[in-house]
């Protein structure tokens, strides 16, 4: 049909440019008695008359061809339509349209990374808890580790009491964001969470600690998600002496002196404070105070040790408030 169509359009301009023309001068020179100057201006007239309307001829045949091609792109979608109905027709199980799929529910992994936890108390500068689902849980992060200030089985390490503090002023109180790493486990031998922790602005904080110079990278046995990303980080720790690694702190040597007094007959040692009765000039004996309120580790440790409080240590391994201060 098309081409039947344009063939015809065809004709119909040769016709009329070039046959219809040629007739009419030979017809002007050959069939007429009129002067040469005569013919001459008659000639020119046709020929001015014959383009004008060429013209307009051209143009109306792009527009029959412009209207052509519009029918033809019609009914090619017309088919195509015909066609995908036919199939769909034929397999209705894989008729999933994608409206289907984006009001499909986000996988719950993504869900819980964006969800934000209260702090509610920090340990030491790896360890901390948070409230989740109104519940209180201890979290030991990932791939760092900060010189020991509250283990009593351990000599105080050095800088662990900036480490400690710049936590604190860090993270009390605020809203953080964890993640998981499925190469680490969901906790650790003492029923802590092991996450990773970010801030409110995205910051990774437990990268944060390692580039400023208050805890040191640490792989407990398997290879975590960001152990080339903080190795790097004590790399550059070390190279600009920040923190730790300053030679006017600690120059990287984490453990001091300190004076240990060891009990008979316990399965680890115990630092025992000063005994001084009632009073450290710091605490005050309390056996009444439960752990939540105590208002750090080392309280709740001179509780025990030096007050007596034995029920600050239910499991007898020498650690008072286990679940806040390992």
């Amino acid at each position: 049909m098309n081409q039947k169509s344009n063939h015809y359009i065809f004709l119909k301009v040769i016709f009329i440019l070039v046959f219809l023309p040629v007739v009419l001068i030979w017809g002007i020179w050959k069939k007429t008695s009129w002067s040469k100057q005569n013919k001459w201006l008659v000639t020119i007239a046709v020929v001015a008359v014959f383009l004008f309307f060429s013209v307009i001829l051209v143009n109306d045949n792009k527009n029959e061809l412009a209207d052509l091609k519009t029918q033809t792109e019609e009914l090619q979608r017309q088919l195509e339509k015909e066609r995908q109905k036919n199939l769909q027709s034929k397999n209705p199980e894989e008729n999933v349209t994608p409206k289907n799929e984006e009001i499909k529910p986000p996988v719950e992994e993504e869900k819980n990374q964006e969800e934000k936890f209260k702090v509610l108390n920090v340990v030491d500068g790896d360890t901390l808890s948070v409230e989740i689902n109104g519940k209180k849980e201890v979290l030991r992060l990932i791939g760092i580790n900060t010189p020991e200030t509250v283990d009593p089985r351990k000599p105080v390490e050095c800088f662990g009491q900036e480490a400690s503090k710049k936590a604190k002023e860090i993270l009390t109180g605020k809203m953080v964001r964890l993640e998981n790493d499925e190469t680490q486990g969901e906790r650790d031998k003492y029923n802590r969470l092991l996450r990773y922790l970010y801030l409110e602005d995205g910051t990774n904080f437990n990268k944060l600690m390692i580039e400023e110079g208050y805890a040191y990278e640490y792989t407990y046995s398997t290879p975590y998600k960001y152990q080339a990303d903080f190795k790097t980080a004590q790399q550059k720790a070390e190279r600009e002496n920040r923190g730790l690694w300053a030679d006017d702190t600690c120059d990287g040597k984490l453990t001091t002196e300190v004076d240990e007094i060891t009990i008979e007959n316990t399965s680890a040692p115990i630092i025992v404070a000063p005994a001084n009765n009632e009073s450290s000039g710091e605490y005050a004996c309390n056996c009444s105070k439960t752990c939540p309120q105590m208002e750090s580790c080392a309280e709740a440790q001179y509780q025990l040790n030096t007050c007596g409080c034995t029920k600050r240590d239910a499991d007898k391994d020498g650690i008072a408030c286990d679940a806040d201060c390992q």
